[in-house]
């Protein structure tokens, strides 16, 4: 079992969305409702971009020190320290709709959540897989659209839907992003699944919303390996990184919480690697 530990004392209202880029060195994390995209090099240092939508998730690009920002109305390019929009969602979200969670893929395309923009509206959306522009529907019908990750083979897809209360395995076709078999890998108790992360042995780490924690689950049988105990709440999502991929970084939600560290971002030391991931590509 493990502790983490809070990474200074900000506090963010819907912290999600972390990723390390190994080659910057810099971890970077959204929040969501407060419009902003955080990152952080190896000074320390905190640096923000304001954005004009809530935003789900910003994933560094392949290739530059930009990300691809995931918002309400599309995804947009942030480079050169400028807004442009790359793809364009407004017909294929719902008005009602906007950007969750969302990954780059070996490939680097992106697959990107919808989920609604406001709590009293009933949950919906779609998965969908974003490919030079062109968007299509990899799983229809889900409620919260959250955590993502590929087996290191690249056949099997990884994917939580929080109000199913579980993380579901996909047989995963790389080259045209088909999936298929989708099955229940394990399901998830006192709290919600969120974010979640692989590592390099091929077992999900997942971040539990109401939980206070993130568990370690064997991503053949889906059985509990071990447990991340994090002191707040509403840990969101997860993600390795540093110097030799090893630390296990953790988003949560300060949102209407009172407790010391909710709402701030934790990293935990860990017996194993995650690997490294290359960002996406958006033309």
């Amino acid at each position: 079992m493990y502790t983490a530990t809070p990474i200074g004392n900000e506090k963010y209202k819907l912290g999600e969305g972390p990723y390390y880029d190994s080659k910057l060195k810099r971890l970077s994390w959204v929040d969501i409702t407060d419009n902003k995209n955080w990152y952080m090099g190896p000074d320390g240092v905190k640096k923000r971009i304001s954005l004009p939508q809530h935003v789900g998730s910003a994933i560094p690009l392949r290739g530059s020190d930009g990300f691809a920002c995931c918002m309400e109305d599309g995804i947009y390019k942030w480079e050169n320290e400028k807004l442009t929009l790359a793809v364009d969602l407004k017909n294929v979200f719902k008005p009602h709709w906007r950007s969750n969670d969302a990954k780059a893929d070996a490939l680097g395309r992106i697959w990107c959540g919808a989920s609604v923009n406001d709590d009293d509206l009933p949950a919906e959306g779609n998965l969908y897989l974003v490919n030079e522009g062109n968007v299509s529907v990899a799983v229809a019908g889900t409620k919260i659209s959250n955590g993502m990750a590929w087996s290191s083979d690249r056949k099997k897809f990884y994917f939580s839907d929080s109000l199913e209360h579980a993380v579901f395995v996909f047989d995963y076709e790389e080259e045209s992003g088909r999936l298929s078999n989708r099955k229940v890998l394990f399901e998830v108790e006192n709290g919600v699944p969120d974010g979640l992360c692989i590592d390099s042995d091929d077992n999900i780490w997942l971040a539990v919303w109401g939980g206070s924690r993130v568990e370690k689950r064997c991503g053949k049988t889906g059985k509990l390996l071990d447990t991340v105990n994090v002191p707040a709440e509403h840990t969101s999502s997860c993600c390795f990184g540093g110097e030799d991929m090893k630390t296990l970084y953790i988003t949560s939600s300060g949102d209407g919480l009172t407790g010391e560290f909710d709402g701030c971002i934790f990293k935990c030391e860990v017996d194993v690697r995650g690997p490294a991931y290359d960002g996406a590509v958006l033309d």
